[in-house]
């Protein structure tokens, strides 16, 4: 399926919004809308090898997926890869690039794609049409700007269970 691919200006500096799409412990505030039951599968949320592990909301049922980042060029390249389905056997990629735009702004575009065989072809468009899926990433971005531009602090991270809490900070 895809790429999936949506768009959005943020009023916020490019190293700002960069610094909270790298860290994994902040996505569920804004993709929780369809990106559900997500949890973090290593203490450290932020930087390349931090992994998540979420449920992705379809049209006829929820499946598995999982994402770990791969590669960081700050502030400009975020690369996320990883495998969803049943088994995990349908791989998924996510790029998140940051371009400064004029005025101040900064200019977010998220990619996503899958690369399933041609036995798990028929079985993900049920599972995560690409309508659904499009429509769920325009949303997060919307809901990522809301975010970036709201004068509140930025929303509670989520932390890895039985993980120390003090040593990430959180109290």
């Amino acid at each position: 399926m895809g790429p999936i691919s949506a768009e959005i200006e943020i009023d916020a500096p490019r190293e700002r919004v960069f610094a909270f799409l790298a860290d994994l412990a902040a996505r569920p505030s804004f993709t929780d809308h369809f990106l559900t039951g997500f949890h973090l599968t290593r203490i450290e949320s932020a930087g390349v090898g931090a992994g998540a592990r979420f449920r992705a909301k379809g049209p006829l049922r929820s499946v598995w997926q999982d994402t770990c980042i791969t590669s960081l060029e700050e502030p400009f390249r975020i690369v996320e890869a990883g495998r969803g389905g049943r088994g995990n056997r349908i791989p998924n990629h996510t790029v998140w690039e940051l371009k400064e735009a004029s005025g101040g702004l900064t200019t977010v575009r998220v990619a996503y794609w899958t690369q399933p065989r041609p036995g798990d072809r028929g079985l993900e468009l049920f599972s995560l049409g690409s309508v659904w899926q499009a429509r769920g990433w325009r949303q997060a971005l919307r809901r990522l700007r809301d975010e970036l531009e709201s004068d509140e602090a930025l929303p509670e991270r989520i932390a890895v269970a039985g993980g120390n809490r003090y040593a990430t900070g959180i109290p």
